[in-house]
C-alpha cells in the first residue's frame, strides 16, 4: 500500500462529492456531500450553535480520498445525542474543561450508521488514530462516536474506546405485507385503539399528503418550517433548521427527503419531516399548529410504516425517545456509542460507570418489550446489537 496521509478538513464541500458517493453506498440520506455542507453553510452545523466542521480523511500519494470520519468541534452538546452532560457537570466540579470536545457523527440526527468511511479497516485504524491526535494536539477532553456501526465498533474498542448503551425505539418488517397485515399482528385491544386513532384523523376532515423534497415548492417551505419551528418554541429550545436550509435539502436530497402533510381547507397545519435511504425512513420533525385528535401518531408513525410497507423499507427509525412508541409496534432496540477519555483517571471514572450502566440499560428495553402491542407468538425480540 502506498503511503498514506491524514489530516482534518474546515469544511465538508472541500471533500470532492466523488469521494462521499463512492465511500457511502445505498443513497444515504445523511452521509454525504450535500446533507453536511448545506447543515454547515446554514450555520445549522456551523460555530453559532456549537459545531465547528474538522471532518478527519486519509489520502494515498495520488490524492484519491480513501476514508472519511464526518467530525466537528463541539463547544456544547446540543444536538449531537452523546447524553454527556453529567460528564461535562463532572469535569467542571473537578477544575477541568469538557469543552470543546470531538465529535464524530450527525449534527441534530440520532440515527445509526457508518462513522468511519472506508471499507478498509487499514484505513479506519488511520481514521482513528488521526482523531485521538486531533485530541492529543489541541489538548480536547475527548473524541466521541455517535451511534456507530455495529462492525465498527469492536475496532473502535481494540483502540480503547469506551462503549456506552441507550435505547430508541424502532419498527422493522416483519412480512406484513401492508398495513392491514402489520395491524393483524396486534392483539386485538391494541388494535382497536390504532383503528381508532387513525378513524379520529379521517373524520377530522383533514387531507394528508406524502411528498418528497423535489415535490415541494421553494415558496411552500415558510409555511412548513413555522410548523416545525413551533414544536421547539413550545418547549423553549431552538429551532437549528432554517426555511431556506430545509429547502436546499429538499432541492439537493430530492427523493430522500420525505414529507407527510396534513391540511386544513387547503392550508397546512401539521408536518412530519423524514429522510430515507434505500432501506431505512428516519423521523426526525415535528410540528402542528393546531390541537388535532391522533393527528401526531398518524403523521409520524401510522404514516410512516404505511410508507415503508409500499416503499419496501424494512426499517423505520422514528428518533430519540418515546416510550409512547412502543403501543404503536416499535420495539426497543439497544444503540450504542464510543467514548476516547483523553485524561486517564476520567477515562477510568467513566468507564465504571458505563459498565454499571450496560445491564440497566438492557434491563430497561427487556421491561419495555413487555409492553409491546403484538399477540403473544408475533412479538419481536429485544433488538441487540450485533457483537
Amino acid at each position: 500500500m502506498s503511503a498514506i496521509t491524514t489530516a482534518t478538513v474546515s469544511a465538508a464541500r472541500k471533500i470532492e462529492r466523488s469521494a462521499w458517493e463512492r465511500l457511502v453506498p445505498g443513497r444515504h440520506p445523511f452521509l454525504n456531500a450535500d446533507f453536511f455542507s448545506i447543515l454547515e453553510e446554514h450555520e445549522t452545523a456551523g460555530p453559532a450553535c456549537g459545531w465547528q466542521a474538522c471532518h478527519v480523511a486519509a489520502w494515498d500519494d495520488d490524492d484519491t480520498v480513501l476514508g472519511i470520519a464526518p467530525s466537528y468541534l463541539k463547544s456544547n452538546s446540543h444536538g449531537d445525542f452523546i447524553r454527556d452532560w453529567a460528564w461535562a457537570d463532572a469535569y467542571k466540579q473537578l477544575g477541568k474543561r469538557y469543552y470543546p470536545k470531538l465529535l464524530t457523527g450527525l449534527p441534530h440526527t440520532p440515527a445509526k450508521g457508518p462513522r468511519l468511511l472506508s471499507g478498509s479497516d487499514a484505513i479506519r485504524n488511520k481514521l482513528i488514530e488521526a482523531c485521538k491526535a486531533v485530541v492529543e494536539v489541541n489538548r480536547l477532553s475527548s473524541w466521541h462516536i455517535a451511534m456507530p456501526a455495529d462492525d465498527e465498533i469492536p475496532l473502535l474498542q481494540a483502540h480503547g474506546l469506551l462503549v456506552s448503551h441507550n435505547v430508541q425505539f424502532q419498527w422493522q418488517d416483519r412480512a406484513y405485507g401492508d398495513f392491514d397485515g402489520f395491524l393483524a399482528s396486534f392483539a386485538s385491544e391494541r388494535r382497536r385503539k390504532v383503528k381508532a386513532e387513525r378513524r379520529k384523523v379521517r373524520e377530522s376532515g383533514l387531507s394528508i399528503e406524502v411528498r418528497h423534497g423535489d415535490e415541494i415548492e421553494p415558496a411552500e417551505w415558510p409555511a412548513l418550517h413555522a410548523l416545525y419551528a413551533s414544536t421547539f418554541d413550545k418547549f423553549g429550545n431552538y429551532a437549528a433548521f432554517s426555511a431556506d436550509c430545509f429547502a436546499d435539502l429538499a432541492a439537493s436530497l430530492g427523493g430522500r427527503m420525505v414529507l407527510f402533510i396534513a391540511y386544513d381547507k387547503g392550508s397546512p397545519v401539521a408536518i412530519s419531516i423524514c429522510f430515507r435511504s434505500d432501506t431505512t425512513l428516519y423521523g426526525r420533525y415535528w410540528g402542528c399548529s393546531g390541537n388535532y385528535h391522533s393527528l401526531h401518531f398518524e403523521l409520524c408513525f401510522y404514516q410512516g410504516i404505511a410508507y415503508c410497507l409500499r416503499e419496501g423499507l424494512t426499517t423505520f427509525e422514528p428518533g430519540a425517545g418515546g416510550e409512547h412508541k412502543l403501543a404503536r409496534g416499535f420495539a426497543p432496540t439497544i444503540v450504542r456509542s464510543c467514548h476516547w477519555i483523553a485524561d486517564e483517571r476520567m477515562r477510568q471514572l467513566i468507564g465504571q460507570h458505563l459498565l454499571r450502566q450496560e445491564p440497566a440499560v438492557q434491563a430497561y428495553a427487556e421491561e419495555a418489550a413487555s409492553h409491546l402491542p403484538f399477540k403473544a407468538e408475533a412479538s419481536p425480540p429485544t433488538s441487540k446489537p450485533e457483537v
